[in-house]
C-alpha cells in the first residue's frame, strides 16, 4: 500500500532588492510541494519544494528545487529553501519562512521574507513576498490532494471509531433480479476491529433473500481489497458465501471514479466520513445461488462503490441509477450525528455524469447548499439547482423488495437502513428558457435503481 502524502501548488508574488540596486525588481514564485503524511495544523513534516523563480531580467528558473518545513503550532514557522540558477549561471539560494501568529493569523500565513545568497554564503538581494488570498486561494485550495492507496483498498490504519464499507449493487438485464453484496470493517471504540456483512437478493415482486457473514477477526489481504472468512473481493473479482447464498462474480470496466462527495474531503478524511464510487459503470458475469435458485449474470450493470468514516449518519438516503450508455447519477443525502450538525436538515451530495460530463462541474460540497432533500419511506426526494440547470429526483423503494438491516457503528449506536435494488427511480434535469424552465433531459427506472433509506 502506499504511502499517505499531502501535494499542493502555491503561488506568491512580491518584490526583490538585489544587493547593490536601488530599485526593486518583481519576483514571482510558482511551487509545488509535496509532504508526507495528511498535512493538519499539528504536523511538523518536511518534503520537497520544486517550482520555478521568476525575476524579470536576472533569473527565470523553472527547475528550482528545495525543502518545505510546515510546523506551524510545533515550531511557529513555515520553511522554504530552494536553491535555482540566476540568468549568468550563478547558483543561488532562497531561504525564507512564514512565523505563524495566534493573533494575526492571515498575515503570518500569507507573507514571506526571502534571503537570497549565493554558494558562498554572501546575500544577494532580500525579498518580501505575499499569496493573494482574494484572487489564489479558491485555486490553492481546490490543488490540495492527498494520494494515497487505490480506491478500492482498506484505508483503514489501526485508529479506534471507524467504519469502512466495500458495496456492489447490479441488476440482472434477463430477469430484473437485484444483488446487493455488504462488506463491512468495524474498528469499535474499544476492541479488535472485526470484518464482516451480508448479502441480499431481490427477485421482482417477491420478498428479498438476505443472509449475513461474518464477523471474523480483520486481517488486512495482501493482494486484494477485503476477505472475512469465506468471502472475499480483489479488483476483478468477488466471491464469497453467506446463509443459503453464494457468489462467484467477476467484474469488468467502471469508467473513471465518480467523487459524490468532494474529492479532497474523501482524500484528506477530514469530514466524518465520504463515499466514493470507484467504478460507477462495472458489468458483472457470473453465478449467484439462493436456496435451490441459479441466476446466471451476462453483462449485469452495476456499481462498486465505498464508505470510510467514523461511523453511519444520524439519517440518510442513498442511490446509484445506471441511466444507460455511461450515465449515471449518485446520491448521498445524509444529516451528521455531529452534536449541532444533528439538527441541520439533509445535506445532499449529486453527481451526474452525463456524455462523459460530471455535473455539478465545482465542488459537490459548495453544490450541495444548493440542493434539498426529503428523506422518508417509502419515497425521498432531491431537488433544486446544479450550475444553471434545475434537478428533480424521486425514488421510491417498493415496501415488498424492501429490506431493513440493522446497523451498529463503532461506539456501539444502532441504526437500521431499509434496502432495495428494485428502485424506481425518476430524473429530471432543466433548463432555463426565457423566464421559465424546459425538460433537457428526463430518465425513468422501473425497478432498476438501487436505494436505501438509513434511520435511527
Amino acid at each position: 500500500m502506499s504511502a499517505r502524502r499531502t501535494v499542493f501548488r502555491e503561488v506568491m508574488e512580491g518584490s526583490l532588492r538585489l544587493a547593490g540596486e536601488e530599485r526593486a525588481r518583481p519576483m514571482r514564485l510558482e511551487l509545488a510541494a509535496d509532504l508526507p503524511g495528511v498535512l493538519h495544523p499539528l504536523a511538523d513534516v518536511e518534503g520537497d519544494l520544486t517550482g520555478r523563480v521568476h525575476v524579470p531580467g536576472w533569473a527565470d528558473d523553472p527547475a528550482a528545487a528545495g525543502r518545505l518545513r510546515v510546523a506551524p503550532i510545533a515550531a511557529r514557522r513555515i520553511r522554504y529553501t530552494l536553491g535555482f540558477t540566476a540568468g549568468d549561471g550563478r547558483r543561488l539560494r532562497l531561504d525564507g519562512w512564514k512565523t505563524v501568529s495566534p493573533r494575526r493569523p492571515v498575515r503570518s500565513m500569507t507573507f514571506l521574507p526571502v534571503t537570497v545568497t549565493d554558494e558562498d554564503g554572501t546575500v544577494a538581494g532580500e525579498a518580501r513576498l505575499r499569496f493573494d488570498v482574494r484572487r489564489d486561494l479558491g485555486r490553492f485550495l481546490g490543488g490540495f490532494r492527498f494520494p494515497g492507496p487505490g480506491p478500492l483498498r482498506s484505508r483503514w490504519r489501526g485508529q479506534a471509531g471507524r467504519l469502512e464499507v466495500w458495496y456492489t449493487t447490479l441488476t440482472d438485464p434477463a430477469t430484473g433480479t437485484g444483488v446487493w453484496i455488504h462488506h463491512e470493517l468495524v474498528a469499535p471504540d474499544e476492541g479488535g476491529a472485526r470484518a464482516h456483512g451480508w448479502a441480499t437478493i431481490f427477485p421482482p415482486g417477491e420478498t428479498p433473500v438476505f443472509a449475513r457473514f461474518g464477523p471474523h477477526e480483520w486481517r488486512r489481504p495482501e493482494d486484494g481489497v477485503f476477505a472475512s472468512g469465506p468471502v472475499a473481493q480483489t479488483g476483478e473479482r468477488l466471491t464469497g458465501t453467506a446463509g443459503a447464498i453464494t457468489w462467484d462474480l467477476r467484474e469488468a470496466g467502471g469508467g473513471r471514479p465518480l467523487y459524490t462527495f468532494p474529492r479532497w474531503a474523501w482524500e484528506s478524511e477530514l469530514l466524518p466520513a465520504a463515499q466514493i464510487v470507484p467504478k460507477p459503470d462495472a458489468t458483472y458475469d457470473g453465478v449467484v445461488r439462493f436456496g435451490d435458485r441459479v441466476l446466471e449474470l451476462d453483462g449485469a450493470r452495476g456499481a462498486s462503490a465505498r464508505i470510510y468514516g467514523q461511523g453511519n449518519a444520524r439519517r440518510w438516503a442513498w442511490l446509484h441509477a445506471d441511466l444507460g450508455g455511461g450515465d449515471v447519477c449518485e446520491i448521498v443525502a445524509a444529516v451528521s450525528t455531529r452534536p449541532g450538525m444533528n439538527r441541520l436538515p439533509p445535506l445532499p451530495f449529486l453527481r451526474l455524469r452525463v456524455d462523459g460530463e460530471d455535473l455539478p462541474s465545482g465542488d459537490p460540497l459548495l453544490a450541495a447548499l444548493r440542493l434539498r432533500a426529503g428523506i422518508g419511506l417509502p419515497s425521498w426526494t432531491v431537488h433544486g439547482r446544479v450550475g444553471d440547470r434545475r434537478i428533480h429526483v424521486r425514488v421510491t423503494l417498493p415496501p415488498g423488495e424492501t429490506v431493513s438491516v440493522d446497523y451498529a457503528d463503532p461506539d456501539g449506536a444502532p441504526a437500521v437502513c431499509h434496502n432495495s435494488e428494485r428502485a424506481d427511480v425518476r430524473i429530471v434535469l432543466a433548463r432555463r428558457a426565457g423566464r421559465g424552465w424546459e425538460t433537457e433531459r428526463e430518465w425513468r427506472l422501473d425497478g432498476t435503481g438501487h436505494a436505501e433509506v438509513g434511520l435511527r
